[in-house]
């Protein structure tokens, strides 16, 4: 018997409708729901165990898988069945954890998980602007403390109007992707990239996406009370001691108070933390710290917070001593490793990134192979963040969620100002030395420099900061250019990226209630005087890109030939494209593109390029009918000679004996010989002999005839 199915539809405005479905499928689970937009179909689950897990946080997992049966395709390798999550799943997970996260009980420890999978396709859907929507109505069909409903959109904007969760030809033509996640009342997480646009217009589109997050949320309620509001489950809540709290409070405030406002580096800082921390601890018994040792050190580092948060606020002073506008020292350097195709350092504070730039074909693209979207990457960049960064020793156990989350966040920066007729496939990779506060945004400093370095022509530099907010309700602070630190106790961690004209990218993570949008553009604007701070340092060091690529890199020069000529190019069993690479030290890959061949040559010797290029005018040489060529006598025949053209070498055709002259000819030497270089006109396909025909007499003054023959009687 079919069970009985609540649905709940959103109406989005121009005819496209979401629904939401539960009571069908996945009943074990403590919230399931099947989120349906044309015919792209997600299923979510949600479980969370009853037993509170032996850790001090909550162990989430948000998983988001694309099914190839959805879009009746199989998947790749070996095996044939789905294996690790690639980067854009990885990257959708990121984008509903970091709304998800912050609205549990901060004392609810119970392992939870979220898996969301597609597992119905529509090319005119992108599913992952759905994933939100989907968590989040899981989890109010279950018994899991959540503290209300969010939703998740994508907002574009084309011809000047915003379009919420467009197709993807729709995002095509969009000056601007963003993704919004927030509740009724409060936007919690934005990120995206956009062909720089000003603040008060990422502010637009952000309330623009809210009011359609607000109807989302709204159906979510209404599904839930259909189909019965479960009462929230009860849980073993964190033990609380408020004399202990206070009694901590008291001894370590002020001292985490004046040192905050000496201004120290991070370690110093930190070793001057934990002595206080010490101190207290000392001043408890063997008995005390073994029953409160975990509280003793939550409220030190919630007192420790509270001070440092108060410096700011009172006295706008920061850990290090700067101002909240002040940006940390910088120095770059171009130009730093001698192999790469390109290289920087970008150094400010205590963070560090060390970017390299490589070039290639079109072969060495990123190919991306989704159930929803497949394609190719001719630009893309890897962030690398090793543990030695932050003076630890841990565990090396491959590309990171975080790691993949930066990188493409610094790659959606940079991307825009890729020249479109870039002949090059370019790879990024930042490796970040030392960090204490946003590595991504030195990733994309670094990333710039180095791109430059290369010779890649970027139509504008790129620059990127990392900000803050610390607010209390009445009073507020923008904090530029935060460290490691300041990233924990603030309640805005934003990054923007860009250009003097404009944002290029954006991450924000909103943790306040109802943030105002005059406080959001005047962050932004304070970001965007920190940004052109840091932009100005990066065009002392290398003022633009470099003219051309280094003697050591490839250059890369391109043709389209004919795709009559493809096979000619290639050979029998790739044979003349073979022995062309071989003997002039390139690389040559050729595409085909609307029935025409794009050649692209690779190699560090123009010599060896002009080779190919050579050969490239050769095979696809087209004598026009009535134009004159040098040629070379390459073979003598009894009946003319073959001749080849000086300009397209291996090209040949005969030069019959009777167009060598005018007069009568008996011998072919007797007019050329071997190796001669001669001048001929070209008339095209002899319609009598069906053959191409040139002509040297033609060239030449014909002789003039005799006046008049005698007649047979002599006179």
């Amino acid at each position: 018997m079919i069970p009985k199915v609540f649905n709940e539809v959103i109406d989005l405005g121009d005819g496209r409708q979401i629904s939401i479905e539960t009571g069908k499928l996945a009943k074990q689970a403590h919230g399931s729901v099947v989120v349906q937009m044309g015919n792209a179909m997600l299923l979510c689950t949600v479980v969370s165990n009853y037993e509170a897990s032996p850790v001090d946080f909550l162990p989430l997992t948000v998983d988001y898988r694309e099914k190839f049966a959805a879009a009746g395709r199989y998947p790749g390798g070996f095996f044939k069945r789905e294996a690790r999550p690639s980067n854009d799943e990885i990257l959708t997970m990121r984008l509903v954890d970091r709304v998800l996260r912050p609205l549990f009980p901060k004392d609810y420890h119970a392992e939870t998980q979220v898996m969301i999978q597609l597992m119905s396709h529509d090319d005119d859907v992108m599913p992952d602007a759905l994933a939100g929507l989907a968590a989040s109505a899981a989890i109010q069909l279950s018994d899991i403390p959540f503290e209300t409903p969010i939703s998740e959109v994508r907002v574009a904007r084309i011809d000047g109007e915003f379009v919420i969760n467009p197709s993807r030809a729709q995002l095509e033509l969009s000056d601007l992707d963003m993704m919004i996640g927030a509740s009724s009342d409060s936007v919690m997480m934005v990120e995206g990239e956009m062909d720089e646009i000003s603040e008060e217009e990422m502010a637009e589109a952000i309330k623009f996406a809210h009011e359609a997050i607000k109807v989302q949320c709204e159906a979510q309620i209404k599904l839930a009370e259909a189909f019965g509001k479960k009462e929230t489950r009860e849980y073993e809540p964190e033990e609380e001691n408020e004399e202990l709290a206070s009694k901590i409070h008291e001894a370590a405030y002020q001292k985490c108070y004046d040192i905050a406002k000496q201004g120290t580096s991070k370690h110093e800082r930190s070793t001057a933390f934990a002595e206080v921390k010490e101190e207290i601890m000392a001043s408890f018994s063997e008995e005390e710290l073994e029953e409160f040792g975990g509280l003793i050190g939550k409220y030190f580092g919630k007192a420790q917070k509270e001070a440092v948060r108060e410096l700011t606020l009172s006295e706008g002073l920061r850990l290090d001593g700067r101002k909240t506008t002040e940006i940390r020292p910088i120095w770059c350097e171009v130009d730093y490793l001698p192999s790469t195709h390109g290289s920087s350092i970008f150094t400010r504070g205590e963070t560090q990134a060390l970017a390299t730039v490589t070039l290639g074909t079109s072969r060495e693209s990123s190919t991306i192979d989704l159930p929803s979207y497949q394609g190719e990457e001719t630009f893309y960049l890897h962030y690398n963040f090793p543990p030695f960064s932050t003076g630890e020793a841990r565990p090396l156990r491959g590309t990171s969620r975080r790691e993949v989350g930066h990188g493409n966040l610094a790659q959606r920066a940079l991307k825009g100002m890729i020249p479109e007729d870039c002949p090059y496939t370019v790879r990024v990779v930042s490796e970040v030395l030392e960090s204490n506060g946003s590595s991504s945004m030195a990733t994309v400093c670094s990333g710039t420099m180095a791109l430059m370095d290369a010779g890649i022509k970027l139509k504008k530099p790129v620059s990127g900061i990392a900000m803050g907010l610390i607010s209390d309700g009445d009073r507020y602070a923008v904090l530029s250019d935060i460290l490691g630190d300041e990233d924990h106790l603030g309640d805005m961690d934003f990054k923007v990226t860009g250009t003097e004209d404009g944002i290029t990218a954006c991450q924000m993570d909103i943790k306040i209630k109802g943030l105002s949008y005059d406080i959001l553009v005047s962050a932004l604007k304070q970001a965007k005087d920190g940004r052109l701070h840091i932009l100005s340092k990066l065009t002392e060091t290398i003022a633009e890109p470099n003219a051309d690529v280094k003697a050591h890199a490839p250059k890369m020069v391109t043709r389209t030939i004919p795709g009559d000529y493809i096979g000619a190019l290639i050979g029998p069993g790739g044979k003349v494209i073979q022995e062309l690479q071989k003997e002039t030290g390139t690389t040559i890959v050729i595409n085909e593109v609307d029935e025409d061949g794009v050649v692209e040559i690779l190699g560090t010797e123009q010599e060896g390029i002009d080779k190919v290029l050579a050969k490239i005018k050769a095979i696809t040489f087209k004598p026009e009918k009535g134009s004159v060529y040098e040629v070379k006598v390459i073979k003598l025949l009894d009946f003319g000679a073959v001749v080849e053209y000086t300009e397209a070498p291996g090209n040949e055709v005969l030069l019959h004996i009777s167009e060598l002259a005018w007069e009568r000819t008996n011998n072919v030497t007797d007019v050329v010989n071997l190796g001669d270089i001669i001048d001929v006109k070209y008339f095209g396909v002899d319609p009598k002999t069906r053959k191409e025909k040139v002509s040297r007499k033609a060239l030449l003054k014909r002789p003039e005839r005799e006046n008049r023959k005698p007649s047979r009687d002599g006179k």
